[in-house]
């Protein structure tokens, strides 16, 4: 049925009626012309006007604000029954049921559905939807190159932006991370910063999942692996805060300022313990703290780094390495870029000190075994990452090239043993696989525009954090190349370092060798005057210097090269 509606108007509401008609033209206006208005014009013989037969367009850009979700449950209660039942009265339903299980309509109904359901089930046991047929066979070396993708950013929510200090991950699975928010330079923090860190989902880039609410601005951060709702913090004036984060945002309990370190706490490791509640701390003041988190009024043990076992520290702590396969020994990095091997255990407080590694011009930021290879470990400092063996203490066995920005952090991949990441000031990521090549990274993002303070991988190897230097926390997603174990792949870890432990031992014995033989030749032969030493000393210096300009020059004329190739 089709719907007509009638509009009804008077004739005199419409106006006057239009009526046309064909007329001859006729002259309206004649103006004449005014010769005195000539001299006040120009003629342009010929005119030219270019016009661009193309519509004209505006740009605009618009910042939409960021929405903040919520998570809401809902309790689904028992419904479904006549209004005349009560389903908190037991009688009642099963009377009620009783009633309905009588019902021939009913039962033909259970009928009817039982013999589908029956063949329903039989056509599931006899075919196998989720069956994979290619299960047993071997994987062939990935052939995806490497490649990293952005899932999140989770930025500093406060107006006065913070460094992001540390990362720490939840240790039950990889839905949660922790951030440490600090400004490490020296008075340098405004009037009224914000001193909390935050602990945030990563499905939920927006708003803060917890907050942590420190009474000193966090510099690391740690979570308990035995129990993923404890965590501890290093502060920046030197304390060590425990936090419940099932009893809400204030620490449970803070470490008694004249016990704690006199700098800030920079790295926080959790031993493996019965009771899970051990952690020991290291700080710039020269020293290793061992807490016990259920009691946190003094430290338990207090280890001075001094390489002349005296009682004055003469080394700065600034990262820690713990393996939990050798729960006895520990390592320090320093701020004057020696590694401190140690032994917990040892009979004397003077020789827990057990060897020493030089080999960074600048602080040691990272420090971490190797999870497959426990005997190398990374070291990142100053220009470079380096590969160090425990049976060498003269120099590492792998190192990366010197790079034109600071290094800040690095770790393995606990997936592959070839695979490690290193960050740089000037806002690079990384990523070195050994297996590909050695002399250049595999794969070199540029996560930001501003310096990468830290970084953390998640125990799966496929996820990676990075910090920068405004408090941005960038989430990256690795490609399968990078976070799945190839074939064959620890045999030839394990060729490569030892070849290389070889090859660093053989170049050791052999300077030794040719020190002791400049020694007994110096003996035998009269030594020059002291000033022929100083000439001497200068012209090795002199020589030192060409060889950098040249080195400079050299490094110089390659990136012009490349950046001429790049334009072309």
């Amino acid at each position: 049925m089709e719907i007509v509606y009638v509009y009804t108007k008077k004739r005199e509401e419409f106006g006057r009626q239009c009526n046309f008609t064909d007329r001859t033209a006729e002259s309206l206006v004649d103006i004449p012309v005014d010769e005195s208005l000539k001299e006040s014009f120009i003629e342009r013989n010929p005119c030219e006007s270019a016009i661009q037969c193309a519509p004209e367009m505006s740009e605009h850009e618009v910042n939409t604000e960021r929405f903040e979700t919520q998570s809401r449950g809902i309790n689904h209660v028992e419904g479904g029954w006549p209004k005349d039942i009560n389903p908190a009265e037991v009688e009642q339903t099963m009377r009620f049921r009783k009633k309905v299980e009588k019902d021939e309509v009913y039962i033909q109904a259970i009928q009817q559905l039982g013999s589908v359901m029956e063949h329903t089930i039989k056509q599931n046991n006899a075919v196998d939807i989720y069956e994979e047929y290619f299960n047993d066979m071997a994987e062939d070396g990935c052939a995806e190159p490497p490649s990293a993708k952005t899932i999140n950013v989770f930025r500093d929510p406060n107006e006065h932006k913070r460094t992001a200090a540390n990362i720490s991950w939840y240790p039950d699975n990889a839905q949660k991370l922790a951030v440490a928010y600090s400004i490490l330079e020296f008075q340098r923090s405004p009037p009224g910063m914000c001193m909390d860190s935050y602990i945030w989902d990563v499905e939920s880039p927006n708003k803060p999942d917890m907050t942590l609410k420190p009474i000193s601005p966090l510099v690391c951060i740690e979570y308990n692996p035995k129990d993923p709702h404890c965590l501890v913090g290093g502060q920046y004036n030197g304390q060590l805060a425990f936090w419940d984060t099932r009893k809400g945002s204030q620490p449970i309990e803070v470490s008694a300022i004249s016990n704690s370190h006199s700098d800030p706490l920079y790295k926080c490791i959790f031993l493996t313990s019965k009771t899970g509640t051990e952690c020991f701390t290291t700080s710039t003041d020269g020293q290793v703290l061992w807490w016990d988190i259920r009691k946190m009024a003094e430290p338990t043990e207090t280890l001075i780094l001094d390489l002349n076992k005296g009682d004055k520290p003469t080394l700065g702590g600034i990262s820690l390495e713990y393996e939990s396969t050798m729960p006895t020994k520990f390592m320090v990095g320093t701020e004057q870029g020696v590694v401190l091997s140690c032994n917990r255990k040892a009979k004397t407080p003077a020789d827990r000190i057990v060897a020493n590694f030089s080999g960074h011009y600048g602080p040691v930021y990272a420090l971490q075994r190797n999870p497959f290879f426990p005997k190398n470990f990374l070291t990142v400092g100053d220009w470079t990452a380096r590969i160090w063996s425990e049976d060498l203490r003269e120099s590492s066995i792998m190192w990366t090239k010197f790079h034109r920005s600071y290094l800040t952090d690095g770790c393995w991949s606990p997936a592959r043993p070839a695979v490690f990441f290193t960050s740089r000031m000037d806002g690079c990521l990384d990523v070195w696989d050994y297996m590909f090549k050695q002399n250049d990274p595999t794969l070199s993002l540029q996560v930001c525009d501003e310096a990468l303070n830290c970084l953390r991988i998640q125990d799966s190897g496929s996820l990676l954090a990075c910090g920068s230097h405004s408090g941005n926390v960038t989430l990256l997603e690795l490609s399968e190349s990078l976070s799945q174990q190839q074939r064959n792949e620890k045999a030839s870890v394990t060729q490569i370092f030892e070849r290389e432990t070889k090859r660093e031992k053989i170049l050791e014995s052999r300077y030794r060798e040719m020190k002791l033989k400049e020694r007994a030749k110096s003996q035998q032969e009269d030594r020059p005057p002291a000033e022929d030493d100083g000439e001497n000393a200068d012209e090795l210096v002199e020589e030192a210097d060409k060889n950098f300009w040249f080195t400079v020059e050299q490094e110089k004329i390659g990136i012009e090269k490349k950046e001429k190739a790049a334009e072309q």
